[in-house]
């Protein structure tokens, strides 16, 4: 397997998400057309298809020996398979029922992992014009500044980011609503944004303290848990363990210490992982 030159292909993608960004900015204003995948709340409008289609034409022209696992390409029978290869891992609008309702925290998130390691991390809520980027060693950023996350340790004083999700399976729905009544009287504030990537960028930014997931996909939080890392925070599982992209569970927070609190606290699910063939 050659190196890879990570500020070129840092420099080619961000350039991408720039010209995707132009066309979220632009649809989410108009009517869409809505299809459904798992569920009535899992969602894919022709914006989807269309910002992925651009991403996967224009960094596979640039670099033709990458591989490439894309949400919607995935749903239409893709393969959804990590390898040591460098791959681009691509949601290409996360928060779909944000961006149907025009609720504007919606984002593409594009991340490049190499041996199974982040190294590229690109978040961009276009509508709000937030271009959340990282590289792994070098630090993360918001629209060219650098930023960090709070370091809270102290569950009180924690504003913690909850992800609901768009399974309705009643064992998940169960899990949420018993993590948020058993949170509630513990941390600062919940919050949901309803757009994992999103969720991660803003514990990064040191905007939100925490952010827990069980039932997201590898490309949901395959850039945001660079953002975290490269601001000084911490990236685990729901559990407590190490965090396994595949496995479709992630805690991420401002320190270790509160990552340990939360673990302890959130009752488990797990959803089949990502990668499983059918």
């Amino acid at each position: 397997m050659a190196s890879i030159n990570k500020q070129e292909c840092f420099s080619v993608a961000l350039k991408l998400v720039k010209e995707a960004g132009n066309l979220v900015r632009d649809a989410i204003k108009k009517k869409k057309r809505i299809e459904t995948k798992s569920s009535a709340v899992d969602l894919v409008t022709e914006s989807d298809k269309a910002v992925e289609k651009l991403l996967i034409s224009g960094l596979s022209s640039a670099f033709p020996d990458h591989k490439f696992i894309g949400e919607e390409s995935v749903a239409a029978g893709g393969k959804c398979v990590l390898t040591d290869e460098p791959t681009w891992i691509i949601d290409p609008i996360d928060g779909t029922m944000n961006f149907v309702h025009s609720f504007p925290y919606t984002c593409i998130s594009v991340g490049l992992w190499v041996k199974k390691e982040a190294e590229v991390g690109i978040v961009y809520n276009a509508v709000l014009e937030q271009m959340f980027t990282a590289l792994k060693g070098q630090g993360a950023f918001l629209n060219n500044e650098k930023i960090s996350v709070s370091g809270e340790t102290e569950l009180s004083q924690a504003l913690i980011f909850s992800e609901i999700g768009s399974s309705l399976d009643p064992e998940k729905v169960d899990t949420v609503l018993t993590n948020i009544t058993t949170l509630i009287p513990k941390v600062h504030g919940c919050r949901t944004m309803g757009c994992a990537a999103l969720h991660m960028a803003h514990v990064a930014l040191g905007a939100a303290d925490a952010n827990y997931s069980m039932g997201v996909h590898c490309w949901d939080i395959a850039a945001g848990c660079l953002l975290v890392q490269e601001a000084g925070g911490v990236v685990i599982d729901t559990a407590g363990g190490p965090f396994d992209l595949m496995r479709r569970r992630v805690l991420c927070a401002s320190t270790q210490e509160l990552a340990e609190k939360m673990a302890k606290l959130l009752k488990q699910y797990q959803p089949e992982r990502d990668g499983v063939t059918k």
